[in-house]
């Protein structure tokens, strides 16, 4: 996620870092250059380059600008039930922090928080999609589900050593129920963090946006040469870079777990979950959380 002060007003038309822009630049750069080809062609042999209304391509353009800004609230709307969740994963965890004084066994309340800084490293290395071991504060459940989904497994692992002390009367129910709510709280919150990784905008609205919007950005001097001539190539700018940096910004926040400029800071708020969790157990020597790194909070 970004994290800077906003620019003045003239700053932001030359700021680079973090823009899009560098991404969509090769595209716009050639649009530019096509435009200033076929102007150049148009007043020098208007036979070869002739002049087309521009009526269809203004109607055209209201239909493109329709469907990119629905596209990207699609998007949107998937990077903010993300960062919900991922709240929802924190106020559950402060909610056990709290409910765990009510455990009478001081070592249960301890292996407890512990076994849950493991379940947000194993969470965050799952969302990311990251290979390699995690290093876990306890080992790692004998569960089938844990080749597939360490995470859950280690829910599983907390939930059923709850349900035993409770079965054995070592755990009163009211604090079983509580514990056992918070729990399904969290439960709850990755698995709609996995539906969102696992399930894509549909890749026909991204096929059909690139078939359109790239042969009418390219077309487009065509019917503005002869109405506003040298101003056409600044004008296909423009436009390209809406069309090409709004279609870029859209595959960035689609998927909220990523490492892109714009995705969720999943490694500093799975860092500050650690933290609750830590000082809960009553550890003074916390770890520090994240702090963005040029502008960058991962």
């Amino acid at each position: 996620m970004i994290l800077r002060p906003r620019p003045g007003v003239l700053t932001l038309f030359f700021v680079l870092r973090h823009s899009v822009i560098r991404k969509v630049w090769p595209m716009v750069l050639g649009v530019g250059v096509i435009s200033t080809v076929i102007v150049t062609l148009h007043r020098t042999a208007p036979d070869w380059v002739p002049a087309v209304n521009p009526t269809p391509f203004s109607l055209l353009g209201i239909a493109l600008s329709i469907f990119l800004g629905f596209r990207n609230s699609a998007a949107y709307d998937r990077w903010w039930e993300a960062r919900k969740l991922l709240g929802a994963m924190v106020i559950g965890v402060r909610e056990i922090g709290r409910a765990t004084h009510i455990l009478p066994d001081p070592g249960l309340r301890d292996w407890m928080l512990l076994h849950l800084v493991a379940w947000i490293r194993l969470v965050e290395h799952q969302l990311r999609g990251a290979e390699g071991p995690v290093a876990l504060p306890v080992p790692m459940p004998a569960r089938p589900i844990a080749t597939r989904n360490p995470a859950e497994a280690m829910l599983q692992e907390i939930g059923e050593r709850l349900a035993t002390e409770a079965r054995e009367g070592r755990l009163g129910e009211i604090a079983w129920v509580r514990l056992d709510e918070s729990l399904g709280l969290l439960m709850n919150a990755q698995a709609a963090c996995e539906r969102i990784k696992a399930t894509p905008v549909p890749f026909g609205y991204a096929l059909l946006l690139h078939r359109t919007a790239h042969p009418y950005c390219f077309l487009l001097p065509f019917g503005f040469a002869d109405l506003i001539g040298w101003l056409t190539p600044i004008l296909s700018l423009l436009v390209a870079y809406a069309f090409f940096g709004l279609d870029a910004l859209a595959d960035e926040v689609e998927q909220p777990f990523g490492l892109e400029p714009n995705d969720l800071p999943l490694a500093a708020i799975a860092r500050n979950i650690e933290i609750e969790l830590q000082a809960a157990r009553g550890i003074t020597d916390l770890p520090e959380p994240l702090q963005p790194v040029d502008g960058l909070l991962n």
